[in-house]
């Protein structure tokens, strides 16, 4: 696990809030594998793209939209049979404590980082969990905060100076809520679920960081390769 210091603010982890969150968390993660296991993934397309990702390298960039995140993380998470260690990107602040306990719990690794306060530190710790601990963090390129389906610079450099390639990911729900500001997928009980899976996009070591041009054009590539794959998803319920 990686641990990025602290965030400032007001709440701190008291040991009052410490034992509150460990006894809510296995409440939490009961309520979270019970609803999940009312979901049926019924189609991966795609699937064979993540086994050509690891054929390339022994990690990997999965990315989606941050609405996408609850059945796109499941999905990868159940991948350890293949070889797969997934990471998240989880703030560092008092409200982070239940979900990386969370998502520990369910055999992922923790980066306690945020990309407004320790957005460097956070591309750091990246870098060393993909290159020296072959782990597999998810990259949410316009989340948590936005602009909506707009992919940040971010997770291309990140690819870049690692080499590891990205892994486009989007799934579509038979009936769900939408929520929050990015439309946020929740597949109601008893839902069909389809995952689509994009071929991994390496990024060039030989793009230069001031060519805003090259840049701009790959971004928008990445976010018309999301769509499609929502689009591909929902044509596959």
């Amino acid at each position: 696990m990686v641990e990025a210091a602290p965030a400032v603010s007001s709440r701190r982890l008291t040991w009052q809030r410490r034992l509150a969150y460990r006894l809510a968390t296995p409440v939490a993660l009961a309520i979270l594998r019970f609803w999940w296991s009312t979901c049926r993934i019924v189609k991966v397309v795609g699937e064979e793209h993540l086994q050509a990702a690891l054929a390339q390298a022994p990690s990997l960039l999965p990315c989606y939209w941050h609405q996408h995140e609850l059945f796109c993380a499941r999905w990868l998470l159940e991948q350890r049979k293949r070889g797969l260690k997934l990471g998240f990107l989880i703030s560092p602040s008092v409200d982070g404590e239940v979900p990386a306990m969370i998502a520990r719990r369910l055999g992922a690794q923790v980066i306690r980082g945020s990309s407004t306060h320790t957005g460097a530190r956070a591309l750091r710790d990246y870098y060393n969990l993909l290159v020296k601990e072959q782990i597999s963090p998810v990259i949410t390129p316009d989340g948590p905060k936005g602009p909506r389906f707009k992919f940040k610079p971010g997770a291309l450099l990140l690819a870049q100076i690692s080499g590891r390639p990205l892994l486009p990911m989007a799934y579509a729900a038979s009936s769900a809520w939408l929520v929050s500001w990015d439309k946020f997928v929740i597949p109601r009980p008893f839902s069909r679920i389809v995952i689509a899976v994009g071929p991994p996009r390496a990024v060039p070591r030989t793009l230069g960081a001031n060519d805003s041009a090259a840049m701009g054009a790959l971004q928008e590539e990445m976010e018309q390769e999301l769509h499609r794959l929502a689009r591909q998803a929902r044509a596959a319920l």
